[in-house]
């Protein structure tokens, strides 16, 4: 069996790939179910296509039963679940709780860690230096960065297309126990390159593919170096500005916009369960640390798949997000993963996991559909994360022609 501190890797579409240990919530915390009060049905402009079901009342219903069927069977607090296709009624409800101690709602508006999620972003930034020509995704990391291992070799291309070979900080023992022994405690970027680094490289760059949080720390690190700014400040001023992303925020520190949920998760030094609103989540930085609301994953949802903002406008070059949607494919069947970014069965997007929450925000561009799934845990279920088993029941009744199927791990040996 695999040391816990492989589970920290996940949010990632390659996290079913790896063995993980399961912790089962203590008796008497099954959610509450049932829809809350929170729907929304607001005609959007231009029609659908043959790939995406109408959302009509009887779809509604067999979602509300698809949603409420893997909150049960995978112990789910509470999740909120919006789908929108342009000329459609939307789809926009909350179940279960936000917190199990009060039994408060969950409901559309919280606040919700987003997890890899914020690799995405990170991307796009170094993407639009790209465009500005700043950098170049076939430089060297080593060019901007010093003492990478390999860094003369490993790109930039590389290192966002998650190909470059660098250990994953987040698998290594030491990190593990400083993180579950202080939940609290801040991590510098370089700090988390120091237990990376500690490790040999795992294979020559380009060789294949392997899913690993070192790439985004050092393109965080890339892109603070030729933009100078700080990471967050970049991605709030050209990123989160322009789309009108007014409830989205890269945090400092621990902080935590309410209203928001409580946060479920087995991670811990003992295995047992602990609530993690309060978690600091800067040992994921570039790779995991932002913060969002169903709101705004609807509007970022189209606009990272298609590089356009809302207004129309480009926020990257349509030449740089053609590179970005080149998705090689993965040891996942039906999955290619390209920069900062996945294609699974046509959904274009990506998940998101760290201690207490998950997401998933994925959109479908033969029909221009939006799926953005948000919970407020990341407690296995037989290998599978629950926003996969979110995204897979409620694809198969929206668009059984591309159902968002991610293979469970397989058993560790």
């Amino acid at each position: 069996m695999p040391p816990v501190s492989v589970r920290l890797r996940r949010g990632s579409m390659v996290a079913v790939l790896t063995g993980s240990l399961l912790v089962p919530l203590t008796a008497g915390a099954a959610p509450a179910v049932g829809p809350a009060p929170y729907v929304s049905a607001t005609p959007s402009p231009s029609p659908s296509g043959p790939d995406v079901r109408p959302l009509t009342p009887d779809v509604a219903r067999r979602l509300d039963t698809a949603v409420l069927r893997v909150m049960r069977t995978a112990n789910v607090p509470g999740v909120t679940v919006g789908v929108w296709t342009p000329g459609q009624e939307s789809y926009v409800r909350s179940f279960g709780v936000a917190d199990r101690a009060t039994g408060r709602r969950m409901t559309p508006d919280l606040y919700t860690r987003i997890g890899s999620e914020t690799k995405t972003f990170t991307v796009t930034a170094l993407l639009q230096l790209v465009d500005q020509g700043k950098v170049g995704l076939d430089d060297p990391i080593g060019k901007y960065v010093d003492g990478v291992p390999n860094g003369d070799r490993i790109t930039l291309r590389q290192l966002a297309g998650m190909r470059s070979g660098l250990f994953n900080y987040s698998e290594d023992d030491g990190f593990f126990k400083a993180l579950t022994s202080d939940p609290q405690r801040s991590f510098t970027p370089q700090q988390l390159l120091d237990y990376a680094f500690g490790h040999p490289v795992m294979f020559q760059p380009g060789q294949k593919f392997f899913y690993s949080n070192t790439n985004l720390i050092l393109l965080g690190l890339v892109v603070e170096k030729e933009s100078g700014q700080r990471l967050g400040d970049y991605i709030e001023q050209h990123i989160l500005v322009p789309a009108g992303m007014k409830d989205t925020l890269f945090p400092d520190g621990s902080e935590f916009p309410r209203p928001h949920a409580q946060g479920y998760t087995d991670q811990t030094a003992n295995g047992k369960v602990a609530e993690t609103a309060g978690w600091n989540p800067s040992w994921g930085w570039a790779a995991g640390a932002m913060i969002s609301t169903l709101d705004d994953l609807h509007i970022w949802a189209p606009t990272v798949a298609t590089g356009e903002l809302p207004d129309g406008r480009r926020m990257i070059s349509t030449a740089t997000q053609r590179q970005r949607l080149i998705t090689p494919a993965t040891p996942i069947p039906g999955a290619g993963y390209g920069l900062g970014i996945f294609n699974v069965q046509g959904w274009i997007g990506h998940n998101g996991s760290l201690p207490g929450y998950e997401s998933l925000t994925i959109y479908l561009p033969a029909t221009r559909t939006t799926v953005v799934v948000l919970l407020n845990t990341d407690i296995d279920h037989g290998r599978n994360e629950p926003s996969t088993l979110f995204g897979e029941a409620i694809t198969e009744i929206i668009s059984p022609r591309h159902v968002f199927n991610l293979p469970a791990a397989p058993a560790a040996r």
